[in-house]
């Protein structure tokens, strides 16, 4: 996907996310003819706190600590050198001590900016693609990921507390036409929900592709080496999955992850047949047809599809050269 594209395709879906919700908040405060505001200003409070305080319960989650330079110098050098391609502080490098090979980048004004590594991640993947992941997990931060998700989340969210609570509301209306009218906007308040909800899982999506340009644009042969991490992290967590079925409680904050780890069973079976994911098998993952299914089923994904996301990046990978 070319970037003019991307770029204008994210600002529709924030102009979208953003519209929808005044033009909405705003009719239901004048037909109820009620100060609503307490609601929202609860959530935005609520959703603010978990942000700040989030990068903690990351940490006890998934078992992460700091790893010092002296431990894994290699680590920090890739760190260091690809924050400083990419114009930003470089972040914490953090280790997560659980066997699904993934990445993550997360932060809060109080945690600050921290980049994890899985030890899956370190296990399954060649020097050169752990690269890559890092520069892809570095964009992440550079464009403030953190930040805009976790706005527009807050929008869904509002809405569907909104609607459930004028649902619960409707049964005790002093008269028949405010119960009546209660339960019909909680119920376009639940639609706008599930509305916001699928334009937040696109723009997550098109952030997705963002952090892979950029990976692309600031570590050599970032394309291929991106395109070739990609494959083998759904093979391995795959293989993971179906032999330790108790991994699937490890995602809870999936929207985090260079790959969604509940997609790996559908994404690998583009993989199947093949014992080794390297840039052969890549090369037919390209030839793939992208079915209506596949399609309908992204639409509820925070990724996007793995074969568009390395047709995208063989895409790049020609643009750049």
């Amino acid at each position: 996907m070319r970037l003019w594209k991307l770029r204008l395709s994210m600002i529709g879906t924030l102009a979208a996310i953003i519209g929808l919700s005044t033009l909405f908040f705003t009719a239901i405060l004048y037909l109820l003819n009620v100060n609503l505001l307490l609601l929202p200003i609860l959530v935005v409070a609520f959703n603010i706190t978990q942000w700040l305080i989030a990068p903690y319960l990351i940490d006890a989650m998934y078992n992460v600590r700091e790893v010092s330079r002296s431990e894994n110098p290699w680590l920090h050098r890739v760190v260091e050198r690809l924050s400083e391609r990419s114009g930003i502080r470089k972040p914490r490098v953090m280790l997560a001590q659980i066997p699904i090979p993934n990445a993550f980048a997360y932060g809060s004004p109080i945690a600050g900016s921290r980049v994890a590594v899985t030890q899956g991640l370190l296990d399954t993947l060649e020097p050169e693609e752990v690269e890559a992941v890092i520069g892809h997990e570095l964009g992440h931060l550079k464009h403030r990921d953190v930040q805009v998700m976790m706005f527009v989340s807050m929008l869904p969210a509002i809405f569907y507390y909104l609607g459930y609570s004028l649902l619960l509301s409707s049964g005790y209306g002093r008269r028949e036409e405010e119960g009546g009218g209660a339960l019909a906007i909680g119920m376009l308040s639940l639609f706008l929900y599930w509305v916001l909800t699928l334009l937040t899982l696109h723009l997550s999506r098109l952030r997705e592709y963002f952090a892979d340009r950029h990976s692309a644009t600031i570590v050599e042969d970032g394309p291929r080496k991106l395109s070739e991490a990609l494959a083998k992290i759904q093979y391995a967590a795959r293989r993971l999955k179906l032999a330790s079925p108790h991994v699937s409680g490890l995602h809870s904050f999936k929207s985090l992850f260079i790959t969604d780890p509940d997609r790996a069973e559908l994404d690998v079976a583009e993989l199947t047949g093949y014992s080794s994911p390297d840039q052969r098998l890549v090369q037919e993952i390209l030839r793939r047809r992208v079915t209506l299914a596949d399609q309908l089923m992204e639409l509820f994904s925070t990724h996007p599809n793995i074969v568009k996301r390395i047709r995208a990046l063989k895409e790049l990978e020609r643009q750049l050269a």
